[in-house]
């Protein structure tokens, strides 16, 4: 069956950029001018989904309300002959069907997937994780794990290498190479020690999931930080079938970490044909007066 649907996780709490997602949702804070989620939606919609859930929970009204139609915005930016721009906040509202759901108590990213169950119903789907933005200017990194699904017929988790001194921030697979990009998976563990790391491939935001997942989630107990882990139930779903894990392509931001959602910024703000030239002059003299040195 080919994936049509997708759903995204936003209804962390974003501790880590306190004070700003006090009263706003960290999946609205901008890369440049474009809300995080924003990208992570459009990264679905050209890898060809249909239909986007976005698991919520309380304070995240923004971003229902972003991706609405805004009556009285078009209004004034028609009257005052704003045409482009009138044209981007439209294509907003289209970009794509979306449905949000609340996820009423934060159970871990297992739990939230569970939401999704009766959107889902007996399909593959797409699983986008917030804190990831990933940039390839030829194929969108989640289409990328929708070629190799549609090859296999089987689970996709979208991976790559990182240091080892990191391995205790994400899913960890046990795992061996098939073909240049990709591995098959024999076991996952979720944020392990250093020592105890089978490998170094992490599972990284993106991932393309066979419908049972769900019957596995409903008898996932609790695990690391006693939440309810996706990692848990895709463990279990080696049981009944192969999971793989590709090496996307692409440059991946971690931009649930200040310092990842700056280098994000930075490098969206040096693509960015308007901005590009302005913003090299700054950071060059910056750099002559040994400021950021």
């Amino acid at each position: 069956m080919k994936v049509k649907k997708a759903v995204i996780p936003a209804a962390g709490l974003g501790t880590r950029f306190l004070p700003a997602t006090k009263a706003q949702p960290k999946e609205m804070l901008p890369i440049v001018d474009i809300p995080t989620i924003q990208h992570i939606i459009q990264e679905a919609v050209d890898s060809g989904i249909e239909d986007i859930l976005i698991i919520t929970g309380r304070n995240k009204k923004s971003i229902e309300d972003h991706f609405d139609k805004s009556f009285e915005l078009e209004t004034t930016l028609e009257q005052k002959g704003k045409k482009e721009l009138l044209e981007e906040v439209q294509k907003i509202s289209n970009m794509v069907n979306l449905h949000f759901v609340r996820q009423k108590e934060a159970k871990g990213l297992g739990h939230a997937i569970l939401c999704a169950k009766s959107f889902v119903g007996d399909e593959p789907f797409a699983v986008l994780l917030g804190d990831d933005i990933v940039y390839n200017a030829e194929k969108p990194c989640l289409k990328q794990l929708i070629d190799c699904f549609e090859e296999k017929s089987s689970s996709v988790l979208g991976v790559q290498k990182v240091d080892y001194e990191n391995v205790n921030k994400y899913g960890i697979l046990k795992c061996e190479e098939v073909s240049e990009y990709t591995y098959k998976v024999s076991d996952m563990v979720e944020k392990p020690n250093k020592e105890e790391a089978p490998s170094n491939v992490a599972i990284l935001g993106r991932y393309v999931i066979t419908p049972k997942i769900f019957e596995l989630l409903e008898n996932t107990k609790p695990g690391k930080g006693g939440e309810i882990q996706l990692t848990d139930a895709l463990k279990e779903l080696l049981s009944y079938e192969s999971v793989y894990g590709y090496v996307f392509q692409g440059r991946r931001y971690d931009v649930g970490d200040k310092q990842g959602f700056l280098e994000a910024t930075c490098e969206f703000a040096l693509r960015d044909d308007k901005l590009r030239e302005g913003f090299k002059k700054y950071l060059k003299e910056l750099n002559d007066r040994n400021y950021i040195l």
